[in-house]
């Protein structure tokens, strides 16, 4: 066991999509972090079909959503624009992860807890530590697109070592 273990996410997995979520749902988990960019669609990007079926899905087996950015608020909005007329998760912009209090700001606005609410993101320097931190359980998905801003860039570098070690 490393000692930057506490660093490490719970899991790696390859997409937020291959996510067992009724399984966590079982195991007693009742709210979903999620980033945005890079995590349900590629950085910038709006949403999907595909993003908009696994939240209301999640919405459907009980799982509260909110998505937790450190984007503006434009950004965040040009993700909800496709959910007119459907539930869309609720969010927090300029949420500065790694900072904790933009995820227990996210569980309080679900009604959720550390023990019952689960973190998914792409990247390990600012989603899965911050979460971490908070105690929460997490999940690290790879990154959907490679093309990323220069600071992501460099943090992918150094994600790729850290990663190295936990594999």
């Amino acid at each position: 066991m490393s000692i930057f273990s506490w660093m490490y996410p719970d899991e790696y997995l390859d997409s937020a999509y291959v996510i067992d979520y009724k399984k966590i749902y079982e195991d007693g988990f009742r709210g979903v972090i999620f980033d945005i960019d890079n995590t349900l669609v590629p950085q910038d990007a709006p949403s999907d079909e595909r993003s908009r079926e696994l939240i209301a899905s999640l919405q459907e087996i009980g799982y509260k959503v909110l998505l937790l950015s450190n984007n503006k608020e434009p950004r965040v909005e040009l993700f909800l624009e496709g959910f007119a007329g459907k539930n869309p998760p609720a969010y927090i912009c300029k949420a500065s992860k790694p900072s904790r209090k933009g995820y227990f700001r996210a569980m309080e606005q679900m009604g959720t807890t550390v023990e019952n609410t689960l973190f998914v993101g792409d990247q390990l320097f600012t989603d899965v530590w911050g979460a971490k931190r908070t105690g929460l359980r997490t999940i690290l998905v790879k990154p959907m697109n490679p093309k990323e801003d220069i600071q992501i860039v460099f943090k992918r570098k150094l994600e790729k070592l850290w990663l190295w070690k936990y594999k």
